[in-house]
């Protein structure tokens, strides 16, 4: 399992929650997005199709349970993993949880490596090769487990960030992706970096790939061609 492969919403209206659940995770290399009640955290999920959302339950707004519900009515989160973090343990609350769609309950307080150890497990449900063939019609595979980009059958080898910037706009053909998407996406909100930094690795890419598969959506950002 290549962490930074994945995509995790954390939903918690406890700021101190969100801060010490999203620093553990991120130290282990997953690209994580939060969001502090239901209603924004449905907006983020539809916008970054997360493979995984920690959910809790007591929240403003819309509560975990009525936003998984309506998660679970989203096509294309139809593969997004839904975990309830919460403090709450009564049976009922877990019944309720696993009824509107949960895959999971984490009860808090729970130590970080714990928490760590559930994420990975749920983690192994997601397809490990949801990136692996962008588009056969265009001569054009993503091997993530080598770092490889194979083009027309000859292999080119790219730097980190490049491959994981190709493979997050890979993900969704034709989705224009923000600019300050792909910085927290990529690079992740504790990171700082210049601003053409992103146009700079867009333009090596294209060079290495050829120009025809990522499009620049001026204002706003890039998507990939499929």
């Amino acid at each position: 399992m290549i962490n930074n492969d994945f995509r995790i919403l954390l939903v918690d209206d406890e700021p101190d929650i969100l801060e010490f659940i999203g620093y553990n995770l991120r130290k282990e290399g997953f690209k994580v997005l939060t969001a502090n009640n239901g209603k924004d955290a449905i907006l983020l999920a539809e916008e970054m199709q997360p493979h995984l959302i920690l959910l809790d339950v007591m929240m403003p707004e819309i509560d975990g349970i009525e936003t998984c519900k309506v998660i679970r009515k989203h096509n294309i989160l139809s593969n997004t993993l839904v975990a309830f973090l919460t403090a709450r343990s009564e049976d009922y609350s877990q019944i309720a949880g696993f009824e509107a769609g949960g895959d999971d309950y984490i009860t808090k307080p729970i130590k970080p490596k714990v928490l760590i150890s559930r994420v990975k497990a749920l983690l192994k449900r997601v397809d490990q090769n949801i990136t692996k063939d962008i588009s056969q019609s265009l001569g054009l595979q993503i091997d993530k487990e080598r770092f490889v980009v194979i083009k027309n059958g000859k292999e080119i080898s790219l730097p980190k960030k490049e491959f994981e910037l190709l493979a997050l706009l890979s993900s969704r053909p034709q989705k224009v992706f923000t600019r300050d998407e792909i910085f927290s996406l990529v690079w992740g909100n504790n990171i700082i970096v210049g601003e053409r930094t992103i146009d700079v690795h867009i333009r090596k890419l294209r060079k290495k790939i050829g120009e025809e598969h990522i499009k620049t959506i001026k204002g706003v950002g890039y998507k990939f061609i499929d």
